[in-house]
Order: C-alpha cells, then structure tokens, then sequence
C-alpha cells in the first residue's frame, strides 16, 4: 500500500492548499522583514539570511507537494497564490 492511497485525494489536496496558504503567508511576512532590513540600510547577513531561508523554504515545501501528486502541487500553489493576494491587499493597505 503506498502513501497516497491511505489518504483521499480530496482530503489531501486540501490539506495541501492550507499548507500552501500557511507557507505564503509565512514566505511573504518574511519578505516583507527582508524589505524593511534593506531599506533601514543594515549591512548585515540578516537580510541575506532571510532570502535564502525563504526560497529553501518554498523549494522543499513544493518539491515535497510534487512528490506526493500533480494535484498535491497545483492545491499548494494554489494556497501560496491566495496568500499572495492576502499580502499584496494588506500591503496596498498599509502604503
């Protein structure tokens, strides 16, 4: 019996999308963090520390979400384009 088939599809997906939403709203606070430390003029490695944790982040979250299904993939994508939308109103918001 293989992993995938202990779980439904559609249960799966949508814990997927969730995950997806919960990893874009993390991604995009951390990209906002990132933002502030560049333009507060720190010349640190924090910033540069923060980029690489984000895109090593994203990389395993969706290499792990196209090992599990194609579905699995397009539902976290589709969670991480919603928080996207979230962070980009909020960020309209607040300029």
């Amino acid at each position: 019996m293989t992993p995938n088939s202990l779980v439904p599809a559609s249960l799966q997906a949508s814990a997927m999308a969730v995950a997806g939403l919960t990893l874009g709203l993390c991604y995009f606070a951390l990209l906002r963090w990132t933002v502030r430390l560049y333009g507060a003029g720190r010349r640190s490695f924090a910033p540069v520390g923060l980029t690489l944790a984000r895109l090593a982040g994203a990389t395993i979250f969706f290499a792990f979400a196209a090992r599990l299904s194609a579905l699995s993939l397009l539902a976290a994508f589709v969670g991480f384009l919603a928080a996207r939308m979230i962070a980009l109103r909020g960020a309209r918001r607040a300029a």
